[in-house]
């Protein structure tokens, strides 16, 4: 195996969160629906909030990386719901199910051979496809890590913790 190939594994594996910490998953699964938008004194954002976030965000970064006319929500008011807790069960599952589904299409990007991960992107100011895939582990496991607290606050024990 080349070592482009092998690079594109090693950024696909972290983007799927099975690093050194937990992954999405992990962090959202069994976690009741009624404490979804529960506040936690000291912490400024509901699970709900964290998850509607990361969705957004890594939407907006997948698009950009495959859409040279996408536009970006307005920042920071198009990145975070305007409410702490989801309209309905269904509104928070379609959240998880879009991220999860954003998130393997960034790893098919990252996977696609044909896909130059160094190349800058004509429409950005430096960015390329590699860039932008640690951007979305960085940001990603950062927020995931705030879920964790928050349910370890809201005594909501995660599986593998």
């Amino acid at each position: 195996m080349d070592e482009n190939a092998k690079l594109r594994e090693q950024i696909a594996f972290h983007l799927s969160g099975h690093g050194a910490h937990i992954d999405f998953d992990a962090a959202v699964e069994g976690l009741p629906f009624e404490l979804t938008g529960k506040q936690v004194p000291n912490l400024e954002h509901t699970a709900w909030q964290l998850v509607y976030h990361m969705q957004i965000a890594q939407r907006d970064i997948l698009e950009f990386c495959r859409n040279p006319a996408h536009v970006s929500p307005e920042y920071p008011s198009g990145y975070w719901p305007s409410s702490p807790v989801p309209e309905s069960e269904e509104q928070w599952l379609d959240a998880m199910a879009s991220f999860r589904a954003d998130l393997e299409a960034m790893a098919d990007l990252v996977k696609n051979p044909d896909n130059d991960l160094f190349a800058p992107f004509p429409h950005g100011s430096g960015q390329n496809l590699l860039r932008e895939a640690i951007l979305i582990i960085d940001h990603n496991s950062y927020h995931i890590g705030q879920i964790v607290d928050v349910r370890m606050l809201l005594k909501a024990k995660v599986r593998d913790w």
